[in-house]
């Protein structure tokens, strides 16, 4: 796969700062891994998180294309994402919504063994 070419950036976010979008506001969560710069949106007060391509029902994010990171991935979800609580409904980039506390007892890339 062909890098990107020039991209330009108009804000970069980071962990710790909000985003609003009429009367919701998410909490940025930097997590690198599936790509460099990749974040997930955690909307507290709907007990969500918008994880794209980062967790998945059962599974994870991809991390062999350019700037993937299967340690950064997994730094981020075990010091990151499962952090939330496990009422939080994820909603992933691909596939069916899932829960932080379903992804913690039975996702083969989270749980510990």
């Amino acid at each position: 796969m062909a890098p990107p070419g020039n991209v330009e950036i108009d804000r970069s976010v980071t962990t710790g700062e909000t985003v609003t979008a009429g009367s919701l506001t998410a909490n940025i969560l930097h997590t690198p891994g599936h790509t460099e710069g990749s974040i997930c949106l955690y909307f507290p007060e709907q007990q969500k998180l918008i994880a794209g391509d980062t967790l998945f029902a059962g599974s994870i994010g991809r991390t062999d294309l350019p700037g993937g990171s299967m340690q950064n991935i997994l730094r981020s979800l075990h010091g990151t994402v499962l952090a939330l609580p496990d009422e939080t409904v994820v909603v992933p980039g691909h596939g069916s919504l899932t829960t932080i506390g379903e992804e913690r007892e039975s996702n083969p890339f989270l749980v510990k063994s």
